[in-house]
């Protein structure tokens, strides 16, 4: 039969009060009375129930991960890196795709399914500034994303106009001076597409090179096929440029197969870079350079923010920790596409 907390309490000599004190990471527990529990735990091979034990807290042990689309790489490894860092704390991730849809999206923050997890990490896509109300909710939600700010809830972003304007530098210090950029909303304020620009627009500026609004090249949904149409409509019109600057990897992908649908060269005639640093961008032909987001981090403080919200939902409000927002940090990855330098 399997150990009991009991047999664990009798081996080392102390109360089961005790046990589950340091199973519980307790702190008010001495080294040594922790040391004999930890002794006879590792003896007996006890297991924590960890259903049990949520079950007299009130919790599931769940959380939830809200996300527009799993079929694009980077939410796919973004679930993949909040599974892990739930996991670390003992919890499972229940994921929902919400496919970018207002009523789903809706139904996340005030749908009856809410009440089967704990809390929830959420990026919504379709709701916007002017829904800000509907995020005042009643149980544990961190938001990541840029479609929202300014809400009661914890908030974890990229760092979007920096690492853009990073990128763009990136650009301009192999000399590039024509730069496109794939991927635009016109008309957009908020959101990864308008601030990503706006890191572009930014670094160009700092560098005194004038931008060709016709090389903002437009387009719907980032995906492979938007990126190689954008590209394909921009070669056609006859305007010249030596980079682009792909507003995420998914875009950049289709972008190079444009270019080597056209028998341009990458880098030496047009280098590309994207954004998001999802796995394929290691293994496309050419290597893609990009922007390394901070999916890890943003997976791991969003974990860890939901726990501690959880952890704190009997406390009073006037004793929670203050609302949180968090830039995560972000680096260039060069590759292939952009290795090969042109005289300034």
């Amino acid at each position: 039969m399997a150990a009991t907390m009991q047999d664990v309490a009798k081996l080392a000599g102390v109360s089961v009060k005790t046990v589950s004190n340091v199973v519980n990471a307790f702190p008010h527990v001495s080294a040594a009375t922790r040391k004999r529990v930890e002794d006879a735990i590792g003896k007996l091979g006890y297991e924590v129930n960890i259903t049990a034990r949520n079950l007299r807290r009130g919790r599931t042990g769940l959380i939830s991960l809200a996300l527009p689309e799993l079929k694009l790489p980077y939410f796919a490894e973004l679930a993949d890196s909040v599974i892990q860092e739930a996991e670390k704390i003992g919890l499972r991730v229940l994921i929902e795709q919400t496919n970018a849809d207002r009523e789903r999206e809706l139904d996340v923050l005030h749908g009856a399914r809410r009440t089967m997890t704990d809390g929830t990490i959420f990026s919504p896509l379709a709701l916007g500034q002017e829904d800000i109300r509907m995020f005042t909710v009643d149980f544990p939600l961190v938001l990541l994303g840029e479609r929202v700010f300014g809400s009661p809830n914890d908030h974890i972003t990229m760092s979007n106009v920096e690492a853009a304007a990073e990128a763009t530098r990136h650009l301009i210090s192999q000399g590039r001076r024509r730069i496109a950029v794939v991927g635009a909303h016109p008309g957009e304020i908020v959101g990864s597409a308008a601030l990503r620009e706006r890191g572009f627009r930014k670094a160009m500026a700092e560098a005194t090179l004038p931008i060709d609004e016709a090389l903002i090249r437009p387009t719907g949904l980032w995906h492979r096929n938007t990126g190689a149409d954008a590209t394909d409509e921009l070669i056609e019109s006859g305007v010249e440029f030596d980079a682009v600057m792909a507003l995420n990897d998914t875009l950049a992908m289709g972008v190079l197969h444009s270019l080597h649908a056209h028998r341009i060269d990458v880098p030496s005639q047009v280098a590309v870079i994207g954004f998001d640093d999802i796995e394929d961008a290691a293994y496309t032909r050419p290597t893609l350079s990009t922007v390394s987001p901070g999916r890890q981090q943003i997976a791991r403080v969003a974990v860890d923010m939901l726990e501690e919200r959880v952890k704190e939902s009997d406390t009073p409000l006037m004793e929670r920790l203050p609302v949180r927002h968090l830039s995560a940090d972000f680096q260039i990855v060069e590759r292939q596409s952009t290795a090969v330098s042109k005289p300034v």
